[in-house]
């Protein structure tokens, strides 16, 4: 499959679908708390973004990873899930917890995807640890994104950032191009051992919008399953964090389609 390159005016559509993702992020943030459960997460994200004239991305979505349609609008992964967490009834968020929150919505025609990982009240110093590495592993992999450069250098930049910090980077998980569809080319992956096994490189070029999404764990870089056929965990069951933004690859540098308020 071919990389999609996309003109300002395609990239003002996408920037516009990520407007309504981050903003649905930012109200499902407020509502964390101990006690709230996955699922009623899931039901105020499709309220939030019906009112605001979009489509959840993920809601009967097939990915390319599945034989299967994602029956949820929204991931949720607690503690020792990393990512595509099928949000439950029976999942209730406790103090200390960290929940990373995975959203995608379509907005005329073009898709937004982004996620955050939130502290429920007062965390460990060891999850703050994990979640400041993943998120300065997503900043520093911004500013190489420009014309030019290789994904390898996106791997490179996450890769020595999660040895910076003592943290692995999960093997098998990375990110992916977006724009008409949710997962486009190039594939992204977060560890250098998944990304020599793709045997692909792609370089840089003017156009390309990527969604990069760093996820990294305390205490292996290898994953499983929970049993639910969707939510990927730690293989050790150690805390993971994720953090994921839209950054488009143009001649004046990268430009982050994903701005939240918050830091």
């Amino acid at each position: 499959m071919a990389v999609e390159l996309y003109s300002f005016k395609e990239i003002e559509k996408i920037r516009r679908a990520c407007k309504v993702v981050v903003e649905v992020l930012e109200v499902l943030k407020s509502h964390i708390r101990p006690g709230i459960s996955t699922y009623e997460l899931d039901l105020i994200a499709r309220e939030e973004v019906k009112k605001r004239g979009a489509k959840p991305a993920f809601l009967n979505y097939k990915p390319p990873f599945s034989n299967e349609r994602y029956p949820a609008s929204l991931c949720v992964s607690v503690n020792e899930a990393v990512v595509h967490g099928l949000p439950k009834k029976e999942e209730i968020i406790k103090e200390g917890d960290i929940v990373s929150l995975d959203f995608g919505a379509v907005f005329d025609g073009y898709a937004g995807d982004s996620a955050i990982t939130v502290g429920v009240g007062r965390v460990s110093a060891e999850k703050e640890m994990l979640m400041k590495a993943t998120k300065e592993a997503l900043e520093e992999a911004v500013k190489v994104c420009v014309p030019g450069n290789w994904v390898s250098d996106i791997v490179d930049v996450i890769y020595k950032t999660a040895k910076k910090y003592g943290v692995y980077p999960l093997k098998n998980l990375g990110g992916h191009g977006i724009g008409r569809k949710v997962h486009e080319e190039p594939f992204i992956p977060n560890h250098p051992e998944t990304f020599r096994q793709e045997k692909k490189d792609y370089k840089l070029r003017q156009g390309m919008v990527l969604a990069i999404e760093p996820m990294f764990a305390l205490g292996t870089d290898e994953i499983s399953h929970n049993g639910d056929r969707w939510t990927v965990i730690t293989a050790d069951k150690s805390p993971a964090a994720h953090y994921e933004y839209v950054v488009a690859v143009t001649k004046q540098g990268p430009i982050v389609l994903t701005e939240f308020s918050h830091g």
